[in-house]
């Protein structure tokens, strides 16, 4: 299970954001330190959107010690690009290897944030377990704290959101079937352009590996597939 702490939030609508963000990345649990007053008709809940319904209602308000005593903590830092001179814990992960650095971690998770315009302290981020910064440009590198935990919470999403949930168009790759019968289409395609013969095992081979780093979706194999067919019946079509 994977909580999310707020460590004294300075304003009502970024706790209601970041349940807002939870909610549609799939997690549950939200931990506040030191919150301020969460009015159900103020801006909490009407940021929080379909969260304003359970995750922010059953929010629980902890003491820092009940975080760092009970869960792996990651910290995540207010300003992104930090480097070994900016705090005491280094080096930090980007939220896209996040997933990654928590898939083997046993027990249970909490993602904390801090202040809205110092973030944590030095001594609550020694207390932490893991530290997490996001990448940003140096133009301008400081988020919001509801943006923040946006990117942090959807990196996280292969930990916290059921893979059938995904679109299958978007996450799912095609089944062998589809794409061996991709690959048929393709070496009848070298037929029809004439491409010479020896060396179309080789074009194939070659052809194997690129859709193999690929891991084309079903639609993307079907797109591809039609493609090839249309510009190979073109060809037989001006050869008549």
């Amino acid at each position: 299970m994977i909580a999310v702490a707020v460590v004294d939030a300075e304003t009502p609508g970024n706790v209601g954001t970041i349940a807002r963000s939870m909610k549609n990345f799939g997690l549950s649990e939200l931990l506040l330190v030191d919150p301020p007053e969460l009015d159900p008709d103020g801006e909490a809940y009407g940021f929080a959107g379909q969260a304003r319904d359970d995750i922010l209602p059953e929010a629980r308000t902890v003491p820092f010690e009940h975080i760092v005593e009970n869960y792996h903590t990651v910290a995540c830092t207010a300003v992104p690009n930090e480097d070994a001179s900016s705090h005491v814990r280094y080096p930090a992960v980007t939220p896209r290897d996040l997933a990654d650095s928590l898939a083997d971690v046993e027990g249970d998770v909490c993602v904390v944030f801090g202040r809205e315009r110092v973030g944590l302290h030095n001594d609550e981020l020694a207390r932490c377990d893991e530290i997490c910064s996001i990448p940003a440009s140096a133009d301008y590198p400081v988020l919001n704290l509801g943006q923040a935990a946006t990117i942090v919470c959807y990196e996280l999403r292969d930990l916290t959101v059921e893979r059938d949930q995904h679109p299958e168009s978007l996450h799912t790759t095609a089944a062998a079937v589809a794409v061996e019968g991709l690959h048929d289409e393709f070496g009848t395609f070298l037929e029809a352009i004439g491409h010479a013969e020896e060396k179309r095992p080789k074009t194939r081979r070659m052809f194997r590996r690129v859709l193999g780093r690929a891991r084309p979706t079903g639609r993307e194999v079907r797109t591809m597939r039609g493609l090839f067919r249309r510009a190979r019946e073109g060809i037989d079509r001006r050869e008549e």
